[in-house]
Parts: C-alpha cells; structure tokens; sequence
C-alpha cells in the first residue's frame, strides 16, 4: 500500500529534470510498438547505460522486465545489473538521495511513470531538444524544457547540438507553401533552429532519432507493463459481450413472441 501511495505521489508531483516545461512548443509526434522486443531491449539497454547513473526505475523489477522483454537471466544480469543488486530486486541506483540533493540540488527523479506523466511525445522531443548553451551550468539548454537542470547525457551519441539559422518551407493553416508559378517550396530563414553539429557524435540523425525512439519505447512500457495483456483481455470481453447479446437477444425474443 506504501508503494502505491508513493507512485501515485510522483505520477502527480514530478521533480527535478521533468518539472514543468514545454509550453507552447510543437511535439514530435512518435510512433511506439510496445510489441517490438528488439526496440524495448536496445531501450533498456541504453536506459540501463546512459539514465540510470542518475534515475532509478524503483517500481520495476529487473526479474519482470527480463520475462516480458524475453532476456535470459545471465545476459541481463551481466549486461542492465552494474551494482550488487540480485535478478529479482527492483530497478534502484545506488545514489544516496542526500548525495544526489548536494549534487543537483533535488534528486532526480524515479523515471518508471515519467511516460505516463509526460507522455510519449514529449519525451521523444524532449530527449532531441537539447542544444548548448554556455549560460547554463551544465552548458546547454532544452527547446522543450526552458533552463533545464540535467546535462545532455546522451550527447556522445547525438553530437553538439546548437540553435542556427537555415531556410525552411512556409507552412500556412498546416499546409505547406509553394510558388503558383514554378511549384518550387516556399521558403524562408529561420534562425531559431536546431542544428547538429557533422561528425562531433557517434549516430548520424537517424540512428540517434532510432536510439531515443527506442528509449521512449521502453519508458512507455516500463510506465505500464500490463497494457498489452489489459488490450487483449478487454478484446476477449469485447467479443465474449458480443456473443452473449446474441443469446440475450434470442431468449428475449423467445419469451416476448406471445405478448401481443
């Protein structure tokens, strides 16, 4: 009951990195398939690698996450496990939150309901909207969370990211522009875009897209691990109701065809 209280406590009070923030910024719309094994391990292996220095999963355990995402038990506990935690333990981080209170000045955040909490889209912009910013503390800055209070951990991977200008295609009432006359894109220089910097990260655009994509995939179910089997056992009863109106229906008629 404790452990309830408390996941309910931070699904509404959210701290450190995902305060609230975002506002009046266009998402990036994201496509999750939390049937795809193969993006929920390579999402838990860079959760695993990148995120959980910082942010435990504290309501998952390693046991469950393993079972559903079809790892055996040796591989995940040599490749996810990196401290003296045992396969069934849950997802917990060894920073002392007072360390991490002295170090960040709040402690980040347990991150197994942040897909509930903020939503699969904003965490997809989120994770591809920093760029730098030599004003901050950690040296840059999030389009989606103004004055973030995290570094880009997942810089190596995406590169400098910086705000730049470049010309980008008119789009009027969502439709995009072109010239009545040639067909050619109409265009105009933004200056407030963000740009990466060619070949300062390890991933090119699309591979770094892929790797947060999957990410945002495994916090997604990590948020609701039974959605699958909730989906299907409400088809069973979808299709269990339908039948049974059918014999409803049957016997009702059967007994009203006298009453006149």
């Amino acid at each position: 009951m404790k452990k309830q209280i408390a996941a309910l406590i931070l699904a509404l009070m959210p701290a450190f990195t995902f305060a609230a923030g975002g506002h009046g910024v266009e998402l990036d719309k994201v496509d999750i398939d939390l049937t795809d094994k193969a993006a929920l391990q390579d999402g838990l292996r860079t959760f695993a690698n990148y995120c959980m220095g910082c942010h435990s999963a504290q309501y998952q355990r390693y046991e469950r996450v393993a079972t559903d995402l079809g790892i055996p038990e040796e591989v995940m506990m040599e490749n996810v496990v990196f401290n003296d935690a045992k396969f069934g333990d849950h997802m917990q981080i060894g920073m002392r939150p007072d360390d991490a209170k002295n170090w960040f000045g709040a402690a980040p955040p347990d991150l197994t309901l942040v897909a509930r909490v903020r939503g699969n889209d904003w965490l997809y912009s989120y994770l591809r909207a920093f760029y730098e910013d030599p004003t901050r503390p950690y040296g840059v800055n999030n389009r989606v969370f103004p004055n973030v209070g995290m570094p880009h951990v997942l810089a190596p991977l995406q590169g400098r990211q910086v705000v730049g200008c470049k010309q980008v295609q008119v789009v009027e009432n969502g439709r995009r522009q072109f010239d009545p006359l040639t067909g050619t894109p109409i265009t105009h220089e933004a200056c407030d875009q963000l740009t990466v910097m060619p070949g300062t990260g390890s991933q090119t655009e699309a591979e770094y897209d892929e790797t947060v994509k999957n990410l945002v995939t495994f916090l997604a179910y990590s948020a609701n691990p039974v959605k699958l089997q909730s989906q299907r056992i409400g088809t069973y009863v979808l299709l269990f109701l339908a039948v049974f109106f059918v014999f409803a229906y049957l016997l009702k008629r059967e007994y009203w065809k006298d009453v006149h």
